[in-house]
């Protein structure tokens, strides 16, 4: 494979979708969508009064769109952070400084972009284009949003309305348009369904491609204690005067958020046949169903089912604070005879515009038509009560059968200002801080959906790192460091780590040899075998010498990189031969001679594995890259095989181009991308290679930052090409 030159690092473009020329998106030529948060020191102060030294981006950029805080680095005049790939869709964001991790931050946006949200002044919005959210990305020809102002009979004073009428809107056409009235949430502007939700794009993209009937959508103020008179009696008659739709409740329909969901679903009782179609989006917890007991009688049941032909309810995971209102309220109905449908719960996001985005985009296809499918959206879960454990009663974190974890603290941080959970939870495998949320009895609180795989995390109180000390997992070079693994096979991580059926594993244990460090002290090794390892095999095993990275030693690969489990899976699907797999500390020595003078002849006393060249595969991540390649170059032959993790070390002078190709099968190189910090010194050794005409592999770019999700996955990508074509 050729290699990438030097020239096409670090070049940075606007963000073409963003209003923010503090983002920028950087054009690697390996991986799209990272992009560049890059705030000037001198913008701070004015921003925010104070001259911070805690500086970040928060964002939804953690798994299910969760909020969460990427503090930025201080380089030259700036605070930057990267972060990517991001998947498309949209993005909501602030930047935010605190003079000291036990003050409040202080939000604040770049002065030079307009204010795209309106009840939060702060924020900004980034729209990642690509496959998968083509139905949020602007259409040509699309509709256009026109604002109404009106007399409110509820209070007397002027109130205000956003209105999208379809592409073509014909204000003389003869038959009046159907009509979709949208209601905020408590804290909301009724503008967030276009600053947010994405309504202009969606409504566009539906209308033009015929999925969804031609309406008018009507963004009304909800912010009244008498709904019933606000839109009945006033925004109706307002949008009926203002533009050609119909006043036929047939032709109506009714839909919100939280607050706006209940008071939908209250004029679904109080006002029934005025909405022929009513939907209800992460429905309020305190909402009732309009009549003040919050029941329905068997009359007005019937009369509802009479006049309704849609009542359709959404809401997100268990993380929605509106999950199990929802599923107390789908009970009501049932009980009470009232014919509806359930979108069930959507696992990937909670009480989020990401899900409200859904939400609309699967109403609105419903609305004026018949539609031929009245279940769940696909892939969503039944509604099912929740429940998480007692606090204090469980390890943490604790993970449910569809991968939503819960971290919880003890009491111990009661009186802290800010704690959050730092982990590998970030786009590929980076590391926000995600704030945890204080409870009633003083312990610190975070539930959010995690993708299936290995991670590992940290408290962090006020800006010191703490161990979760409820999860009894333990890392021996990272002491705050815990462990945890959400099974399932959505995604190669996933699929590796999960660990396979108890009878069906390798072994793990300790072998300890005498090292060349300062003393010759005694070291320890862990070593894998696989499932029927045969000490007494005639044919000896071939072995895998797989080596950590700095500031790490010998367990890293077992208690971080799941590196048994890695193995397990991969012997268990066949894909690799049956070897033996050692992991020693590669710390304080010179390798070369450490790995062939100590190690390797520990390996060959202690276990029943070759000694022959051709048998033997040596790798290792980072510093490992280093103690992998400088051996290469030091004794060509000695292994037959050679894996550079996030690699560098180019070959010296004196390296021997001819014995190396001659002795060495598979050289192949990984690394992650711009992201990660050692991806200029790969690009030089690959370069440096190709110069010297050494034979070698570079595997395409794995996206991430220097981290443990990419050493992982080059991991299951070498494995099964080790001993065999």
């Amino acid at each position: 494979m050729a290699a990438l030159g030097a020239s096409t690092l670090l070049a940075a473009q606007p963000a073409s979708a963003a209003e923010d020329p503090w983002v920028s998106e950087v054009q690697n030529n390996a991986v799209s969508d990272v992009y560049r948060f890059t705030v000037p020191n001198s913008a701070i102060q004015p921003a925010t009064g104070i001259a911070g030294s805690v500086v970040a981006v928060e964002g939804n950029f953690a798994p299910g769109k969760t909020w969460t805080t990427l503090n930025m680095g201080a380089s030259g005049g700036n605070w930057t952070s990267t972060l990517g790939p991001l998947e498309p869709g949209l993005y909501y964001y602030q930047y935010s400084a605190r003079p000291a991790w036990n003050q409040d931050a202080i939000p604040f946006r770049n002065p030079a972009s307009p204010q795209e949200v309106t009840s939060k002044p702060a924020w900004n919005t980034l729209f990642v284009d690509g496959p998968g959210a083509e139905w949020l990305a602007d259409a040509p020809d699309g509709g256009a949003l026109e604002p109404l102002t009106y007399t409110s009979k509820v209070t007397g004073a002027e109130r205000s309305a956003l209105v999208w009428t379809p592409p073509g809107y014909d204000e003389d056409r003869a038959a009046t348009y159907p009509v979709l009235y949208l209601l905020q949430d408590e804290g909301q502007s009724y503008r967030e369904w276009v600053e947010l939700g994405r309504l202009k794009q969606i409504l566009d993209n539906l209308t033009i491609a015929g999925d969804a009937e031609p309406m008018v959508v009507v963004m009304g103020d909800g912010e009244s204690d008498e709904i019933r008179g606000e839109v009945v009696k006033s925004l109706l008659p307002a949008t009926e005067h203002a533009f050609n739709v119909s006043s036929d409740g047939d032709d109506r329909a009714i839909a919100g958020i939280g607050r706006g969901a209940s008071q939908a679903l209250s004029l679904l009782v109080s006002a029934t046949g005025e909405f022929a179609n009513v939907g209800a989006f992460s429905s309020d917890p305190e909402g009732d169903l309009g009549n003040g007991s919050g029941k329905i009688s068997n009359g007005k049941a019937k009369q509802i089912n009479r006049a309704t032909d849609v009542i359709r309810l959404y809401v997100g995971n268990v993380t929605d604070p509106s999950y199990n209102p929802t599923v107390d309220l789908a009970d009501k109905l049932t009980r009470a005879g009232v014919e509806f449908q359930s979108d069930g719960s959507d696992p990937e996001t909670g009480g989020t515009w990401d899900s409200w985005q859904k939400n609309l985009h699967d109403f609105a296809q419903r609305l004026f038509r018949d539609a031929a499918d009245t279940g769940p959206s696909e892939g969503h879960l039944a509604l099912e009560p929740h429940a998480l454990p007692t606090p204090g009663t469980t390890p943490t974190p604790w993970i449910d059968e569809n991968g939503v974890v819960t971290f919880e603290t003890g009491t111990e941080f009661a009186d802290a200002n800010n704690v959050t959970v730092w982990g590998n939870f970030g786009p590929a495998g980076s590391w926000p801080r995600t704030p945890m949320t204080k409870q009633a009895d003083g312990r610190w609180r975070l539930t959010m959906p995690v993708d299936s795989g290995s991670y590992y995390y940290k408290f962090v109180v006020e800006g010191s790192d703490r161990k979760d000390t409820t999860n009894p997992s333990t890392v021996l070079s990272e002491p705050n460091w815990s462990t945890f693994q959400v099974p399932g096979d959505d995604t190669l991580r996933g699929e590796y780590t999960t660990p396979v059926a108890a009878e069906a594993r390798g072994k793990v244990e300790v072998m300890e040899y005498t090292s060349s460090a300062n003393g010759n002290p005694t070291r320890s090794a862990y070593v894998w075998t696989p499932p029927g390892y045969d000490p007494d095999r005639a044919e000896a095993y071939p072995v895998f010498y797989l080596q950590h990275g700095g500031g790490q030693t010998w367990t890293d690969w077992i208690e971080v990189g799941f590196a048994a489990q890695i193995l397990d899976n991969h012997y268990a699907k066949g894909d690799i031969v049956p070897m033996v797999v050692v992991m020693a500390n590669g710390n304080g020595v010179n390798f070369p001679n450490e790995i062939t003078q100590r190690i390797t002849v520990a390996a060959e006393a202690k276990y029943n594995v070759s000694g022959d060249p051709e048998d033997r595969a040596l790798a290792g991540l980072s510093m490992g890259s280093q103690a992998a390649l400088s051996t290469l170059y030091t004794f060509p032959g000695e292994f037959a095989y050679i894996g550079a993790m996030s690699a560098f070390t180019n070959p010296p002078a004196s390296a021997n181009t001819a014995a190396i190709n001659e002795g060495t099968k598979l050289l192949r190189i990984y690394s992650g991308d711009i992201q990660d910090f050692t991806y200029p010194n790969t690009l030089s050794l690959v370069n440096a290679l190709n110069t010297r005409g050494i034979e070698h592999e570079f595997a395409p770019i794995i996206p991430g930052p220097h981290s443990w999700d990419v050493w992982q996955k080059a991991l299951i990508d070498l494995l099964p090409r080790l001993f065999q074509d």
